[in-house]
């Protein structure tokens, strides 16, 4: 527990310089850091054990609601508080939320994580992904129906940029994840480990009402546009989401919420290997 509140009254203190510029800084960057924020997105940090937090900065005006959370910070964390017109000049535009802290990214080893998935899981693997929104949308949808983890290619964007964990509500910081190179090293490494292999595109062949969940399964999702490559849609089995024949697509956060609700609430269980579904 922490409750040792440190005033801020200089924009140029350097015990803030993490927070200082935060869209500037969001753009190229924290070296091995990211800015949580919201009440929420905070409450998520501070009870997972994933990540560790470096600092909390908050608006004054914020601190009298905040007990409970202020409560759950380790005592070795800093607190720093300021005005509201500081925060915004060490931020750089308007903090209406007020409430802020700075965490360390983990890193993890993607092939660890597969290893330590238990024996029925459910991930989502995302090649492709590149926009904030969206990831944020997938992680909270992930969360939402319990996948065990997110998996990304190399050209995914951060999960850990701060607009994505916003949209995520803290699934970002709740669903583990790992990053590989590329998307046909990623399936190797998912069959390797006996995950039965599915992927979600306008082009599928059979609708995802008619899929019977494996135990072990991963469902591939490709970015708006282009989607998923044509060399991976020919090796694995495809589904689609079925929708009126004059409008062939949704966006991709809501088709994986179809597709994760539906694998998730699947009551007729069987290993589907990846040539099964044609």
């Amino acid at each position: 527990m922490n409750s040792a509140l440190i005033r801020i009254d200089d924009p140029d203190d350097p015990r803030i310089a993490a927070y200082r510029d935060i869209r500037e800084r969001d753009l190229v960057g924290r070296q091995g850091r990211f800015v949580a924020e919201g009440r929420v997105v905070l409450n998520v940090l501070f009870s997972t054990s994933r990540f560790t937090a470096e600092s909390v900065f908050l608006r004054e005006n914020r601190v009298a609601g905040l007990a409970d959370l202020l409560a759950s910070v380790p005592a070795a964390v800093p607190i720093y508080v300021a005005s509201g017109a500081v925060m915004d000049r060490i931020a750089g535009f308007e903090m209406h939320r007020g409430v802020l802290a700075i965490g360390r990214k983990p890193q993890t080893d993607g092939g660890d994580l597969l290893d330590a998935l238990p024996r029925e899981a459910l991930v989502v693997a995302l090649s492709g992904i590149a926009n904030h929104d969206n990831m944020g949308s997938i992680f909270r949808n992930a969360a939402s129906f319990g996948a065990a983890a997110v998996l990304l290619t190399g050209d995914c964007c951060d999960p850990l940029y701060r607009k994505a964990i916003r949209v995520s509500v803290g699934a970002a910081l709740k669903v583990p994840f790992a990053r590989f190179a590329e998307a046909d090293g990623l399936a190797e490494a998912l069959e390797a480990r006996s995950f039965s292999l599915l992927a979600l595109s306008p082009r599928g062949l059979r609708d995802i009402a008619e899929v019977r969940r494996a135990d072990r399964q991963a469902l591939f999702l490709g970015s708006e546009g282009h989607g998923l490559s044509a060399e991976l849609m020919q090796r694995l089995p495809t589904a689609r989401i079925s929708m009126m024949e004059d409008f062939d697509s949704l966006n991709v956060a809501a088709a994986s919420a179809i597709a994760l609700h539906r694998l998730w609430r699947a009551p007729d269980r069987s290993i589907l290997q990846s040539g099964g579904i044609t």
